[in-house]
């Protein structure tokens, strides 16, 4: 295993154990990799909305914890400044969602990502996120 995937699992690792609201939604992490994450959950029924759908805050919450997930991988705290997310499929109650974050470009102290959300091969959302940098350790080497 590369210096490079050890640090993403600690620091994923390290940032579940303290992310409770990634935790309530039931996020699983199934891969991890250098700027690059992969999340899945289920969706519960207090999930939706009056119209009987899932409620658009949750893949977008999904797709964002992904974000976070494989944007910090690098060992430094990257935070959010913009994203953006579209809905092209309506989602159920009991669908599993997939969401994968990948970056697609960075600079010193941007970062540029596209996160797909699926429910098994099909696209349900589609986000895009931007993050800064920062220069501040996530973890301690000690961790």
């Amino acid at each position: 295993m590369s210096d490079a995937q050890r640090l993403a699992e600690r620091v994923v690792s390290a940032m579940m154990a303290k992310d409770a609201f990634s935790q309530w939604l039931g996020v699983e992490v199934i891969d991890v990799r250098p700027s690059g994450a992969t999340v899945r959950m289920e969706v519960r029924p207090e999930m939706q909305n009056g119209f009987g759908v899932c409620h658009g805050a949750i893949p977008f919450a999904l797709a964002d914890s992904a974000l976070a997930f494989a944007s910090n991988t690098h060992g430094n705290i990257t935070l959010s400044i913009e994203n953006s997310i579209t809905y092209p499929k309506a989602i159920a109650v009991g669908d599993v969602l997939t969401a994968t974050a990948d970056e697609e470009s960075a600079t010193k102290r941007l970062a540029f990502y596209r996160v797909a959300v699926e429910r098994g091969t099909e696209v349900v959302a589609l986000f895009r996120g931007t993050v800064y940098r920062t220069n501040q350790p996530l973890i301690a080497e000690s961790e």
